[in-house]
C-alpha cells in the first residue's frame, strides 16, 4: 500500500506546477538576470550546475549505499544532503521564471519535452522525498526514484541548456 504514495505525490506535484504554468501572468514584469547577459543564460547555467550536483548526488548515493571500492569518509552523507539541497534551491529561481513568466508552451516538440520534464522535476523531488522520509519501503524504491529524479533532471537540462549552448557555440 506504501508504494502507491510516491507515484501520487508525484503526479499530484507535476500536476499542480502543470496547472500553474498553465496560468496567465504578466510576461513583462519580474524577470531577473543576477549576473548573467540574460534570463535564458542564468536558467542555462544555473540547470548545469544543478546537473553537477545531481551528478555528485549519484556519486556520493553510491558511496553511502557501499557500491563503491573505497571506505566511506563520516562526511559523506551530510556532503550528500547538502549538495541536494543546494541543488533543490538553484532550480527555484529557473522554475519561477519557467512558471510563473513563461508558462507552458508547447510550440515545438522540444519546447513541449521541456515544459512536460519541467513539471515533472518537482513531482519526482516530492516522492524522492516521501520515500526518504518514511522510511517503509523496499531497498529498491530509494534508488528507483533517484534515478528518475535524476533522468528527469538530465531531460530538462538537455531540451533547454544544451540546446542553448549548441545554439551559441559553447558545445557540451
Amino acid at each position: 500500500m506504501w508504494l502507491v504514495a510516491p507515484p501520487t505525490a508525484f503526479a499530484l506535484v507535476a500536476l499542480t506546477v502543470g496547472l500553474l504554468a498553465r496560468e496567465r501572468f504578466d510576461p513583462n514584469k519580474g524577470y531577473f538576470q543576477l549576473f548573467f547577459s540574460d534570463t535564458l543564460h542564468l536558467k542555462a547555467w544555473l540547470a548545469t550546475a544543478v546537473v553537477a550536483l545531481a551528478l555528485s548526488q549519484l556519486f556520493t548515493a553510491a558511496w553511502i549505499f557501499r557500491k563503491l571500492p573505497w571506505a566511506r569518509p563520516a562526511w559523506i552523507p551530510a556532503f550528500h544532503r547538502w549538495t541536494g539541497r543546494l541543488a533543490f534551491a538553484l532550480t527555484l529561481p529557473i522554475a519561477y521564471h519557467c512558471v510563473f513568466k513563461l508558462g507552458f508552451q508547447h510550440p515545438t516538440s522540444r519546447v513541449l519535452a521541456h515544459s512536460l520534464f519541467g513539471c515533472a522535476v518537482y513531482g519526482a523531488f516530492a516522492a524522492k522525498v516521501l520515500i526518504v522520509r518514511l522510511h517503509r519501503f523496499p531497498v529498491w524504491v530509494l534508488p528507483t526514484a533517484g534515478a528518475l529524479l535524476f533522468s528527469v533532471l538530465v531531460g530538462v537540462w538537455y531540451t533547454s541548456a544544451v540546446w542553448l549552448f549548441d545554439l551559441i557555440g559553447i558545445g557540451i
